[in-house]
């Protein structure tokens, strides 16, 4: 279904689920709502309505637009998050291969303008609850770099850290230079493959001596 068209038929009432299950419907059931009739049509009662319960249920989950909002934000980031980093925790790659599909999937969800991240980005725009969980998944972002990334690396755990932390502030600029249209995709992509296939190989550097 695409935005502007008829209103979606009421589903069943929802068998009885553990309250985890049922979170979990509650957000895939939120995510469908902005992905088929956008972030606006997103409200607490609609949601009941979609996923096939009643209002209570989903106020026992989320007292308010704005917690389901910021949690389905965190949700989305999260889902896509940890399925790369069960993808590549699959098999043996090179430095070079990993470098490469790690910068692709990370230029290519950061610079979607289009999905429901983003639409749900949209809906939160300048609230303080936003900021706090962005800088949240920006974290959970550098652990995901730290786990591919591992493998890889011949530094101690806490350069490996920082240098994932750099990674990670290097792909949100490429991503948002994509976006403003100053680079192309190949471009951006190709760049922060060397940025992270540069930092793998580099070794610690020595302690700075005094004169």
């Amino acid at each position: 279904m695409t935005r502007g068209s008829s209103r979606p038929p009421k589903v069943p009432p929802s068998r009885k689920l553990p309250k985890l299950a049922r979170r979990r419907q509650l957000l895939e059931t939120a995510r469908l709502i902005v992905r088929d009739e956008g972030a606006d049509r997103l409200t607490l009662g609609h949601l009941a309505e979609r996923a096939g319960v009643s209002k209570p249920v989903v106020y026992d989950h989320f007292a308010t637009r704005s917690v389901l909002l910021i949690e389905l934000y965190r949700w989305i980031d999260t889902e896509k998050v940890e399925a790369f980093r069960l993808a590549m925790s699959r098999g043996e790659r090179s430095l070079a291969e990993t470098a490469g599909l790690l910068a692709a999937a990370y230029i290519a969800c950061a610079a979607d303008a289009k999905g429901e991240f983003v639409a749900v980005g949209a809906a939160l725009a300048g609230s303080d609850e936003k900021a706090a969980v962005f800088q949240e998944l920006l974290d959970n972002s550098v652990r995901m770099f730290v786990s591919v990334l591992q493998p890889h690396a011949a530094v101690a755990a806490g350069e490996l850290e920082r240098r994932c932390v750099a990674l990670v502030g290097a792909g949100e600029a490429l991503a948002a230079a994509l976006l403003r249209g100053k680079y192309g995709a190949a471009e951006a992509v190709a760049e922060f493959a060397a940025l992270i296939d540069g930092a793998m190989r580099r070794t610690r550097r020595p302690p700075a001596t005094g004169p």
